[in-house]
C-alpha cells in the first residue's frame, strides 16, 4: 500500500498550523438544506458514529481539533506552537488509607523528575469524605504556592458504583472543593455502598459524569475529566460500562489509563515484590464481565490489555469513531527502595497518616515510583496552565512513554505530499480530505539522550503503525474486538542519537480509517491475540513474579482520524 520512508536528523524547528475555521458539517447551528452534498455526506457519517446529535456536540473538540461550539475555548489550536507538558493524573497521599506521602513529598519528586502538572487523587471513602477531602485542601493550595512551576490539581479516586477505579479532577477555581466534595458524597461507590455490579449502580456512575458536566455547564467549576483507571486489572469494567461512561458526556469521559500504575509490581525477589507488573496478577470473580479472557487480567509490555490488544477494546471504541484517549501514571503510594514509614496517627478519627518519618530499612515489597520517575503522560497544551492541561487531554493531544524511551514524539497525519504542513492534523484530530486523495503519516522522535533513572540511556528498536476501518456503532455494546485494524507498516530503528522521520503512505482513501502509532525498545515481544496477521511482533505477556519494568519499554499515541468526503 503506498510507499514508505525514513530518515535521520538532527532536530530543528518547524512550524505547523491548522485550519482555524469550523466546518460547516460540524456546525450544529447550520441545517442540512444549507450544505453542500459533500457536506452532508461528513455530517451523516459523523451522525452515524454517533458524533453529532444530542449529547454528542459536546465532544467534538475531542475528535477534530476545532473550536469546541459547546465549550467555548477559544481559537483553534496552532499545533506548531504546541507545548509537551509531561505530568500524571492518579497519586497518593497520607489522605489515602493505604498511602503515607505528603503532597509536597509527591510534588517535590514530580518536579525533581520532570513533571509539569500532577494530581492528586486519594481514595474515595466514608472517611474521605467526611475528612481527608477537606484537610488536604491547605496541603494542594500551599504546594501550589511552594512549587510555582508545578501544575497540582485536586481530584480523587472514584470507586466507580458497579466498576472499578477512575481518576476525576476538576479546573481550579473558587468551587472545586464543593464539587469534588458534592460529588464524592452522592457518586462514590464505596460512600453510597453501590460497588456492587447492576443496572441501578451502573446508572448511578452514568449519572456521576453527567452530574460532573452539569457543574461545568453551570460554570461552577472551568472543566472536570474522568479516566478509568487499570480498566482489567479485575476484569469488573465491561465493554457496555466504558461505552456508558463516553457517551453520558464526551467532554468529562475522555479515556482511561493505557498503562496502570504499580509498574514496580512486577520486579523479582528479592530486589521486589515478585507480583504481577501494575499489579495485574488476579483471575475472574462473580463481578467480573464473563467475555474477557484469561489474558486480559496481565499486562502486557507494562500496559493494560484492552489497550496492548491489537483489534481489542481500545480499537473497537475508535473503529466506532469515538474518541477514547489513553494514559500512564504511577498510581504512587508506597515508594519501592525507600526508607521512609508512616508517621504517627489514626487514619479513621484524623482522616490522615502522621507525616511520614525516617526508618531504618529499604522496601522491596513496595510496588511504586515516583510520578514521573518511570511513568509519564505527554499532553500537547497551547501554554503551560490548568485550562491548557486539560484541552489537551480532553481533545487528545496525548502520548506517554515508559522509562524515558525517547525524547519527543510529533505524529501529523496530511494529504501525501503536502510539504506545506499547513493541512497537518495532530494526535487526536481528524484529517478531512477528499475521497481519493492519497493520506500520509509522519512520525517525528527525538530519541533518547540521557539516562532515565535506572541508568541507562534507552534504545528504540521499532515503530509500529496500526490503522484500522471506521465501521461506526456497534451492534452490541459488549463488543470488544474489530476485525479491521491490524500493523500496516513497522519500522526498524537503527539511528541512536537525534531525530528519526518516517513517512507511511496509505495511498488514495475512500473511506474513514483511524492510525495510531506504537514503539518498543524490541526486549521481548510476541504475535499479538488476534494472531501474527493482525499484530505480528507486539508486546508479551508479562509473567507474574518476573517483569522487570526496566528491562521492557513502549510508547504509545492516541489516534487521528482519517475522513474522505465526496
Amino acid at each position: 500500500m503506498g510507499h514508505d520512508h525514513h530518515h535521520h536528523h538532527h532536530p530543528h524547528p518547524h512550524p505547523h498550523e491548522i485550519d482555524a475555521d469550523l466546518p460547516p458539517a460540524l456546525d450544529t447551528s447550520v441545517p442540512d438544506s444549507e450544505l453542500s452534498p459533500s457536506d452532508v455526506s461528513r455530517r451523516g457519517f459523523l451522525r452515524g458514529a454517533g458524533l453529532l446529535g444530542a449529547g454528542a456536540a459536546a465532544g467534538m473538540t475531542g475528535v477534530f481539533s476545532v473550536p469546541d461550539v459547546a465549550h467555548a475555548q477559544g481559537p483553534a489550536v496552532q499545533a506548531g506552537k504546541l507545548q509537551w507538558l509531561a505530568g500524571d493524573h492518579h497519586i497518593h497521599t497520607q489522605y489515602s488509607s493505604d498511602a503515607m506521602y505528603r503532597v509536597v513529598d509527591q510534588a517535590r519528586h514530580a518536579r525533581a523528575y520532570g513533571l509539569d502538572w500532577m494530581v492528586i487523587t486519594d481514595h474515595g471513602s466514608a472517611t474521605h469524605a467526611k475528612i481527608g477531602v477537606d484537610k488536604v485542601r491547605p496541603d494542594i493550595l500551599a504546594a501550589r504556592d511552594d512549587l510555582r512551576e508545578l501544575l497540582i490539581f485536586q481530584g480523587l479516586e472514584w470507586n466507580i458504583p458497579a466498576a472499578e477505579h477512575g481518576t476525576v479532577f476538576v479546573h481550579p477555581g473558587k468551587n472545586e472543593l464543593a464539587v469534588l466534595k458534592e460529588f464524592e458524597n452522592a457518586y462514590d461507590g464505596a460512600v453510597t455502598n453501590t460497588t456492587d455490579p447492576g443496572a441501578a449502580n451502573e446508572a448511578l456512575a452514568v449519572a456521576g459524569i453527567k452530574w460532573l458536566g452539569e457543574a461545568v455547564r453551570r460554570r461552577r467549576i472551568d472543566g472536570a475529566l474522568f479516566l478509568a483507571n487499570h480498566p482489567a486489572r479485575r476484569g469488573v469494567d465491561s465493554p457496555h460500562e466504558i461505552r456508558a461512561w463516553r457517551d453520558a458526556d464526551p467532554q468529562v469521559a475522555v479515556g482511561m489509563e493505557g498503562a496502570p500504575g504499580h509498574q514496580a509490581a512486577g520486579i523479582p525477589k528479592p530486589l521486589g515484590p515478585g507480583g504481577g507488573r501494575g499489579a495485574y496478577d488476579n483471575s475472574p470473580s462473580a463481578a467480573s464481565f464473563p467475555g474477557y479472557p484469561l489474558e486480559s487480567y496481565r499486562t502486557w509490555g507494562g500496559f493494560d490489555w484492552m489497550t496492548s490488544t491489537v483489534g481489542g477494546l481500545w480499537d473497537s471504541l475508535l473503529a466506532e469513531g469515538k474518541p477514547w484517549w489513553i494514559s500512564a501514571n504511577s498510581d504512587s503510594h508506597t515508594v519501592w527502595l525507600e526508607s521512609a514509614v508512616r508517621g504517627p496517627g489514626d487514619f479513621a478519627t484524623d482522616g490522615r497518616y502522621g507525616d511520614p518519618v525516617h526508618g531504618t530499612s529499604l522496601n522491596t515489597g513496595a510496588s511504586d515510583f515516583w510520578p514521573g520517575y518511570y511513568s509519564r503522560t505527554h499532553v500537547g497544551a497551547t501554554t503551560a496552565t490548568y485550562r491548557a492541561v486539560m484541552d489537551a487531554i480532553r481533545d487528545g493531544r496525548v502520548w506517554v512513554d515508559h522509562g524515558g524511551l525517547i525524547k519527543s514524539l510529533d505524529v501529523r497525519a496530511r494529504e501525501a505530499g503536502n510539504k506545506g504542513r499547513n493541512s497537518d492534523t495532530p494526535l487526536g484530530g481528524v484529517l478531512t480530505v477528499r475521497r481519493g486523495t492519497a493520506v500520509e503519516v509522519t512520525i517525528e522522535i527525538d530519541l533518547a539522550d540521557q539516562p532515565n533513572w535506572a541508568q541507562f540511556v534507552p534504545a528504540l528498536a521499532r515503530v509500529d503503525v496500526i490503522a484500522g476501518a471506521v465501521t461506526g456503532p456497534v451492534s452490541d455494546p459488549d463488543a470488544f474486538t474489530t476485525p479491521r485494524t491490524r500493523v500496516v507498516k513497522s519500522f526498524e530503528v537503527s539511528a541512536h542519537t537525534g531525530r528519526v522521520s518516517f513517512t507511511h503512505n496509505f495511498g488514495r482513501v475512500d473511506e474513514p480509517f483511524y492510525l495510531r502509532v506504537r514503539g518498543t525498545d524490541g526486549n521481548r515481544g510476541q504475535a499479538g491475540l488476534m494472531g501474527a496477521a493482525v499484530d505480528p511482533f507486539g508486546p508479551a505477556m508479562d509473567l507474574s513474579g518476573d517483569a522487570d519494568p526496566w528491562q521492557d519499554l513502549w510508547f504509545y499515541a492516541n489516534p487521528i482520524w482519517v475522513l474522505p468526503t465526496t
